[in-house]
């Protein structure tokens, strides 16, 4: 517990908008220490964007609130504290990545004062200063003639260098968490692989802990220490890494693995795609939200959420298929059969 960085319990974040209540996160819990890697996979619409702009407190109110659960930072709840509180925390001890770079940097004030200004805002730099500073940092992450760089606007970087940049700008304070919502978005491999081990080379440099938002599976099997597999607002499984690609438990999570192409497999194997579309947030089912796509839905499945199961260390399944059932139709599945190969 001495290095644990961030607590999150029953986290709950809805929009209120006039078609109706919009519940974009439902009841999330999970954990990061330092040094440790969280990858959060599922679909687009599961909530992974807006439980981490409810930890960075940049969910625009009105309309989105967060309604219920806490957010501890160390021994502060990031739920009460105040406004200027946020403002210290934010970039200082939290950091995020944001999706797109380009619309996340201001296209008209150059690369280097965007960096610099943080680093004025959080450390008792001068101007000067903090441009020398700023150049360092692209230096670091691979930016070349960063000296140049500096005084260039976004559009004249390259996708993998506006993302670069924005990493430069994240790490800027020595953050204790760094939040990467898809930094490998519509990168080609060679440039994804690069962006990755900025990352973790700045993560073993800072000591940080990261919260990895991505939908590439792959992504997190090279990377995360563990897994929260997310679905309709809320987690339907929870563990490590070895467990959620060799020993997974929900449907859901089966889903995904089996969408996944390998290159290691002896035979063939047909990907299954999930049928189906996710729910609507407004009129959410009252049980499982994968539900309606689930060929192992039962009548409770419908009808209830179920509680959290304690399947192995660390490791809870939100799911009402019996274990010894589970086991049973995991075994059989063509897609999983590869990875215990």
């Amino acid at each position: 517990m001495a290095d644990r960085l961030l607590e999150v319990k029953d986290l709950s974040t809805h929009f209120f908008t006039h078609a109706g209540v919009v519940k974009a996160v439902n009841g999330v819990s999970f954990t990061l220490d330092r040094k440790e890697t969280l990858g959060i996979v599922g679909e687009s619409g599961s909530g992974k964007t807006v439980a981490a702009l409810s930890l960075m407190r940049l969910v625009p109110d009105p309309p989105g609130k967060v309604v219920e659960g806490s957010l501890m930072l160390g021994t502060r709840d990031l739920r009460t504290i105040s406004d200027a509180e946020m403002r210290g925390v934010r970039g200082n001890d939290i950091a995020m990545i944001f999706q797109d770079p380009m619309t996340s940097l201001n296209p008209v004030v150059k690369v280097g004062k965007q960096i610099a200004e943080a680093i004025t805002l959080h450390q008792d730099k001068s101007k000067s200063e903090a441009w020398d500073m700023a150049a360092q940092l692209l230096d670091r992450v691979g930016i070349p003639d960063a000296p140049a760089r500096v005084n260039q606007y976004p559009f004249e970087f390259s996708g993998g260098m506006r993302q670069r940049a924005m990493i430069a700008m994240a790490i800027s304070c020595n953050p204790d968490i760094l939040i990467a919502d898809e930094p490998t978005t519509a990168l080609d491999v060679t440039i994804q692989a690069q962006i990755i081990e900025v990352i973790e080379e700045m993560q073993q440099r800072y000591e940080s802990g990261v919260i990895l938002i991505t939908h590439d599976l792959g992504v997190v099997a090279e990377i995360a220490d563990k897994v929260m597999v997310m679905y309709g607002g809320r987690t339907v499984e929870y563990g490590g890494i070895d467990e959620i690609f060799y020993n997974p438990h929900h449907p859901y999570t089966w889903g995904l693995l089996g969408s996944l192409p390998r290159l290691d497999e002896v035979e063939k194997v047909r990907l299954t795609p999930i049928k189906g579309q996710p729910p609507d947030l407004i009129s959410l089912p009252k049980g499982c939200p994968f539900a309606g796509r689930c060929v192992y839905v039962r009548p409770e499945c419908r009808d209830q959420w179920p509680e959290l199961e304690i399947v192995g260390p660390e490791h809870g399944v939100h799911c009402w298929v019996p274990e010894a059932e589970r086991r049973e139709v995991r075994a059989a599945l063509p897609h999983f059969q590869a990875y215990v190969t």
